[in-house]
């Protein structure tokens, strides 16, 4: 862990047979952390049940100029990161968007708890007894590392949802747009599932991860990645937020674990 500054808090696993194997472990897996952006991995699983269950459908045009919940959960609705930044048309551009994820929510919540839908579709049936929502759907969760690795195992076995939505959430939608991944700059193209990142060609915080490797990470200094394939999953806390550290750190650190966990 030399070079994390602060207190980090990591696990690395791999399932074997169904059951989850950790690798290792690092800090403090209980306190209570911000999750930040990596808390769109939960909204974006949550939208994977309402799918399983003929609630939603990505197609449904639920944004501004008709944008579907495809474009609002992939980033490529054209609204810009906060409400009042500027535009582009539908499907043209991958532009990380926070309020497209937050209005997301809201059109299939309406009136309703935004916190009591996430601890109803993802906390609760996961055993997430820390995790809660204490803002804004796009990074507001806070939880134990110990609740982002069960979160990050729904993902994998996959838990709650049927394997083929979970497939769709991981697969790049519009894979062709060109983006920019915050932090780390701009890619061509830019590929990014309904919520996770996908890796594909980009050289950045996932390292050598393969291409189909997924996952996010968020202002606090929070990650998840996780490859199916090889069933390995890396979650991380943080007590300093995202900065350039973690642009010079991340992309060799998270090849580290990679190897550490295939050659174990």
């Amino acid at each position: 862990m030399a070079g994390w500054p602060g207190a980090p808090s990591v696990v690395l696993f791999r399932i074997e047979d169904g059951i989850v194997n950790r690798l290792l472990e690092v800090g403090d897996l209980d306190e209570v952390r911000e999750w930040a952006s990596v808390s769109k991995m939960a909204v974006s699983l949550a939208f994977g049940v309402e799918i399983d269950w003929d609630l939603h459908t990505l197609t449904e045009n639920l944004g501004p100029r008709g944008a579907t919940l495809a474009n609002l959960l992939s980033h490529s609705s054209g609204l810009g990161l906060e409400q009042d930044d500027p535009v582009v048309a539908v499907g043209t551009k991958r532009v990380y968007s926070n309020v497209g994820v937050d209005h997301a929510v809201e059109a299939i919540v309406g009136d309703n708890s935004v916190a009591s839908w996430l601890e109803g579709r993802i906390f609760e049936p996961f055993g997430m007894e820390s995790a809660r929502l204490e803002g804004r759907p796009s990074s507001g969760v806070v939880g134990s590392t110990n609740d982002l690795v069960r979160l990050a195992v729904a993902w994998l076995r996959p838990d709650g949802v049927a394997r083929e939505t979970r497939d769709r959430l991981i697969t790049p939608y519009l894979p062709e747009l060109d983006g920019v991944v915050p932090g780390f700059g701009r890619f061509s193209p830019c590929p990014w599932g309904l919520g996770p990142e996908v890796r594909g060609g980009k050289h950045h915080w996932m390292g050598d991860w393969p291409a189909e490797s997924f996952g996010h990470f968020g202002q606090s200094g929070a990650m998840m990645l996780c490859n199916v394939e090889e069933r390995l999953g890396l979650v991380a806390t943080s007590t300093e937020p995202f900065g350039p550290w973690a642009v010079h750190l991340w992309p060799e650190w998270t090849s580290t674990m990679r190897q550490r966990a295939l050659g174990s």
